[in-house]
């Protein structure tokens, strides 16, 4: 059956009206908890996962696809509207959208960025459709030492892009590892890093971490930082564009969408890359009053990057689906969730559950027409919800952080591990620590361990099988490359310092 065809069928799925009612809940509420300040995609499905437990997995995905491309939405009016990015990958959309705010073009800019997300993410969905099966096909032939590899390739990956160090990255990772080995050793059934605690054996729920390094974790780290005074929020009315805006923002939705597609899809890549190429590309090509009106807020440069941004969120789609491999910290929340029902994405998610998968990408299509629907002439609706004193808000997300993780199993003991790594998440906050490698480390870690496991007992504990398959020997090469390459980087600015400042200097000018 060709991809289309299970495309259709993935409609028939999720146009009943109780799947359409939870794409409408999930985009409403990704959108709604999106908006408010310092809150990005990965910490609003980690906060809203426990309330799927009593949903079906093909409706609670429904729903978590409409949260997850409703957090993308919603950072943008955060971006907007206060200048308060709530991910990285916003930080360009507040660079310019801002200052369109300031200058009286707030509904432009809110327009711009619910329109490109729309349409990169159409585009990229589509995409998704086309080198998802492609991607299984060739992932069936993987083994055991393949599977390793690959996992080592997002340990790396992920610890040298989505942290500043590698050395604050790989000891997040390492952090996760240690989570993750808690519990009863599979193999020979000793108890690890239990400490006698009988409701340990089990292991930690990823619900658990997802929500205390995330939510619990970002809350206590704001409370710490308090100003109880509202923020200044730009007065907006219903958002619109004129036949001149029309004009300057269609051809960096459709660049922006190329830039973040393939990068989303990368292990690593993320959205933070495209997002900066795409700025620096429509600022290179700007010409005219688009030319003068960059740093002084041009819509190209909010309409390029939100596209970016959004198109790399269904990029990141084909990595989890077909290789059950996490590539950006709310990719590793949607891998706890499918954990959460039993399932693990990989080539035979797609032959065993096809009703599951192709009704969640064809929600991704309900939920962008959805989000543009709801965006549009709800903009004055979603500023007012940034005037929610902070003190409120982040007490709000303490209760249902606990309310949530109780209703799991109604153990204590899981809320006092919660609020043990709500402090741990705290603390990698402020000595600068990233949350993701630690999450995907407690996620992959175990997988790792049994297909090494695998791999060395199918050679009689021969080493060198690890790189006997060529597509594992790929794998560790770049790994080993995506270790190496900041160290190289280091070491040719020290032998050329002279190099190194007329870089830099050029980056400040621009």
């Amino acid at each position: 059956m060709d991809s289309f065809q299970l495309l259709m069928e993935g409609f028939a799925t999720a146009l009943t009206p109780i799947n359409l009612l939870y794409a409408l809940v999930g985009v409403t509420l990704g959108t709604l908890v999106g908006v408010l300040p310092g809150i990005g995609p990965a910490m609003t499905v980690a906060l809203l996962l426990p309330i799927t437990f009593t949903v079906p997995p093909a409706s609670a995905f429904i729903m978590f696809a409409g949260i997850y491309y409703g957090g993308m939405y919603g950072g943008s009016t955060t971006s907007i509207l206060l200048n308060t990015p709530g991910e990285s990958s916003s930080m360009i959309t507040a660079l310019e959208g801002n200052k369109m705010a300031r200058r009286g073009r707030a509904a432009q800019a809110l327009a711009t960025a619910a329109i490109g997300s729309f349409v990169a993410g159409t585009i990229a969905t589509g995409l998704l459709v086309v080198a998802a099966p492609a991607v299984v096909d060739f992932a069936i032939s993987f083994g055991p030492e393949d599977y390793f590899a690959l996992a080592v390739l997002a340990f790396t990956a992920v610890s040298s892009v989505l942290s500043r160090s590698m050395i604050r990255g790989l000891a997040s990772l390492g952090l996760g590892l240690v989570i993750g080995l808690i519990g009863i050793d599979e193999q020979t059934g000793q108890a690890r890093l239990t400490f006698g605690i009988l409701q340990l054996l089990d292991g930690i729920d990823v619900v658990i971490v997802a929500v205390g390094l995330f939510a619990l974790g970002e809350a206590l780290y704001v409370a710490s930082r308090l100003r109880h005074a509202s923020p200044e929020v730009v007065p907006v009315g219903a958002a619109w564009m004129g036949r001149a805006d029309w004009g300057r923002s269609w051809k960096p939705w459709l660049r922006g969408t190329a830039f973040g597609f393939p990068f989303g899809a990368l292990p690593g890549g993320g959205a933070e890359i495209p997002t900066f190429l795409s700025y620096a590309t429509e600022k290179k090509l700007a010409k005219g009053v688009a030319k003068e009106e960059y740093g002084k807020g041009a819509i190209e440069g909010v309409a390029g990057p939100e596209a970016a941004n959004n198109a790399s969120a269904a990029g990141t789609l084909v990595p989890l689906l077909t290789l059950g491999l996490p590539t950006s910290a709310t990719a590793a929340i949607l891998l706890a969730a499918f954990q959460q029902y039993g399932l693990q994405p990989g080539p035979q998610l797609f032959n065993h559950n096809p009703a599951l998968v192709w009704g969640m990408i064809a929600s991704l299509f309900i939920g962008n027409a959805m989000l543009l629907v709801l965006n549009l002439p709800l903009a004055p609706l979603w500023a007012r919800v940034l005037r929610i004193p902070r003190p409120y808000l982040y007490a709000g997300i303490v209760l249902f952080a606990a309310l949530g993780v109780y209703a799991l199993n109604a153990s204590p003991v899981d809320l006092v591990v919660l609020f043990v790594l709500g402090l741990l998440g705290y603390a990698m906050r402020r000595f600068g620590l990233p949350i993701a490698p630690a999450v995907i480390g407690m996620i992959l870690g175990p997988m790792a361990e049994k297909q090494l496991r695998r791999a060395l007992a199918i050679s009689a504990g021969d080493v060198s099988a690890l790189v006997a398959s060529p597509i594992a020997a790929v794998l560790l090469t770049l790994a080993a490359l995506a270790l190496l390459t900041p160290l190289f980087r280091r070491l040719w600015a020290r032998r050329h310092p002279e190099a190194a400042v007329v870089h830099a200097g050029s980056h400040n000018e621009e």
